[in-house]
């Protein structure tokens, strides 16, 4: 009797809803995220499936393996006490569906990886707040230099941490960002750019929960994605429910 194929770990992808163009179609409402997340889920051994904002429940996430809260527009600051900035650009829906997916996928014990908005929105849900435009702390532009343009700096990661093991010999990440996490709640910090901007938070009583600030997905090598990904098949192959 032959043994039955091991199926892929699913990777829930939060979702963007915004307007778009295809074909004859202009200004569409979608739903939609970048290729990418996919493509490096995909590449890793998951299989990624698509959510887009819904907060009436988290019912998704009993048959998720892992989540992956991806980029985009700002968090609202009213989920961390504080007045909007007028270059802020928030996505109310986005905020409440992801912090319905979260606490659910945090519940049940699920692999969790938040990128720029998702580490974010993940140092929000664990209290934290935000720098609500980043060029009035530190005094540059070099996180997001031009509409459209990453930035590269230098990072380094605690010794010891998830984050160093995930990227270790990784000195160099990608960056756009104009926001960034000013106090991490319950959540460590293991990662910082040259500048001392945060650029990694983990949750140490946890096996898989980590926020980057970069765009790993833009990587040759997404290595928190791949990290993501294999966390998740080890659960699944460990019979966890």
């Amino acid at each position: 009797m032959s043994t039955p194929a091991r199926r892929r770990p699913l990777i829930g992808i939060s979702a963007y809803v915004e307007p778009a163009a295809w074909a004859s179609w202009q200004g569409v409402r979608a739903v939609l995220v970048p290729e990418a997340y996919a493509r490096a889920v995909t590449a890793a051994g998951g299989r990624a499936v698509v959510l887009p904002p819904d907060d009436v429940d988290a019912d998704v996430v009993a048959v998720l393996d892992g989540l992956l809260l991806a980029g985009g527009a700002d968090v609202g600051p009213g989920r961390y006490g504080q007045r909007p900035d007028p270059r802020t650009e928030d996505r109310p829906d986005r905020d409440a569906g992801e912090l319905v997916l979260l606490a659910a996928a945090l519940a049940a014990g699920l692999p969790v990886l938040g990128v720029c908005r998702g580490m974010q929105l993940l140092a929000v849900a664990y209290g934290g707040t935000l720098h609500q435009h980043l060029p009035d702390v530190v005094g540059h532009e070099g996180h997001r230099p031009a509409p459209g343009v990453y930035g590269t700096h230098p990072a380094r990661f605690a010794p010891g941490s998830l984050a160093a093991t995930v990227l270790a010999g990784v000195d160099r990440v990608n960056s756009y960002h104009h926001q960034a996490v000013a106090d991490p709640g319950r959540l460590a910090v293991t990662g910082w750019a040259a500048d001392d901007v945060i650029e990694a938070v983990e949750d140490p009583t946890r096996p898989f929960v980590l926020g980057v600030q970069w765009h790993p997905e833009n990587e040759k090598e997404p290595r928190p994605i791949t990290a993501l990904v294999r966390a998740a098949a080890e659960r699944l192959a460990s019979g966890v429910s």
